[in-house]
C-alpha cells in the first residue's frame, strides 16, 4: 500500500526550479536518494517531509494531502533528520534524545523511551553530557536516537535522513545502518534517506530513487541491475565485486584520458 505519493511536485529556489517529481512510497519501504551535488537531493527530501510545500503538484501522505496534517499529527506519523542540527548547546543529548517526544504527555513512558532509544544507538553514557561536548560522530548518533524515540511506539510511519552516517567513523556506520533497519523492520517503518555512499545505499536500501540533474527522478531496484543506471546517473564506469560476506560492491574505474597539464 502507498505511503506517500508525489504526483507532478515543482519546488522553486530562487532562479532554480526543481522537478517535476513523481514518485510513490511504500509502506515499510527502505529508499536510497542518490544523486550527484546540486541535483535536488536534499530539497527533495524536504518536500517529502513537509519542510517545503510545492508550487505545483501534490503530496499525499496516508492518502491526505501533507499540507492538511498539523505539526502534532506529523510528528507522530514521521521523523526527520536533515544534515544541519541546530540545537542550542546547553541542552544535554537526554534533553535532545527527549525532543522526539514533545508531544507525547506521559513523562514515565517517556523517560522511559529515550533511555531504551539511547542504549539501542549506543549513547547512554552520554545522557547527561551537553551536545558542544560530543563529538560529530557522537552528535548523530543521539540524533538517531531521537529518531527512535520519535516512533518508538507507533507502527507504518516515514523515517526521513540526510546523510546519517556522513560524521560517523567507518567501524560504527554499518553498526548504525544495520541498527535503524532492525528497528525500522520490526516497526514496519518506511525509511528514505539521502545518501552519498553507493555501497552503503546498495547494502542497506531495496530501491534507490536517482535524482538527475534535469530534474527527473529514476527508481532501480538495489543489485547489480542498478549499474548501469548509476554510470550514466554520475558519468563514470563501475566496477562490480562481492566481498567476503557476499555484498555487493561497486567501484568506479580510474579515468585513463585526463591530462594532468
Amino acid at each position: 500500500m502507498t505511503l506517500l505519493a508525489m504526483d507532478g511536485v515543482i519546488k522553486k529556489l530562487g532562479k532554480r526550479s526543481f522537478g517535476p517529481y513523481t514518485l510513490d512510497i511504500n509502506h515499510a519501504e527502505c529508499i536510497a536518494i542518490v544523486g550527484p551535488n546540486g541535483s535536488g537531493k536534499s530539497t527533495l527530501l524536504k518536500l517529502i517531509s513537509g519542510t517545503y510545500s510545492p508550487n505545483l503538484g501534490r503530496i499525499l501522505l496516508n492518502y491526505r494531502p501533507l499540507g492538511d496534517w498539523s505539526a502534532e499529527a506529523l510528528s507522530k506519523n514521521r521523523a526527520v533528520l536533515m544534515q544541519s542540527h541546530n540545537i542550542a548547546f546547553a541542552l544535554t543529548a537526554r534533553v535532545v534524545i527527549g525532543l522526539g517526544r514533545v508531544t507525547r504527555d506521559d513523562e514515565l513512558a517517556n523517560a522511559r523511551i529515550v533511555a531504551q532509544a539511547a542504549a539501542l544507538l549506543g549513547v547512554s553514557s552520554l545522557l547527561n553530557q551537553t551536545v558542544d561536548t560530543l563529538s560529530g560522530g557522537e552528535l548523530a548518533r543521539v540524533q538517531l536516537a531521537r529518531v527512535a524515540a520519535q516512533l518508538w511506539d507507533v507502527e507504518d510511519g516515514l523515517i526521513l535522513m540526510d546523510e546519517p552516517i556522513a560524521a560517523v567513523d567507518p567501524g560504527l556506520q554499518d553498526f548504525l545502518l544495520e541498527t535503524l533497519m532492525l528497528f525500522a523492520r520490526i516497526r514496519r517503518h518506511a525509511v528514505i534517506a539521502v545518501m552519498h555512499d553507493l555501497n552503503h545505499a546498495l547494502r542497506y536500501f531495496s530501491r534507490l530513487v536517482l535524482v538527475h540533474p534535469q530534474g527527473e527522478l529514476e527508481s532501480v531496484l538495489s543489485g547489480i541491475e542498478a549499474k548501469h543506471a548509476l554510470e550514466r546517473l554520475y558519468s563514470v564506469r563501475l566496477s562490480c565485486l562481492k566481498d567476503e560476506q557476499g555484498d555487493l560492491v561497486m567501484l568506479p574505474l580510474r579515468a585513463t584520458n585526463i591530462d594532468p597539464w
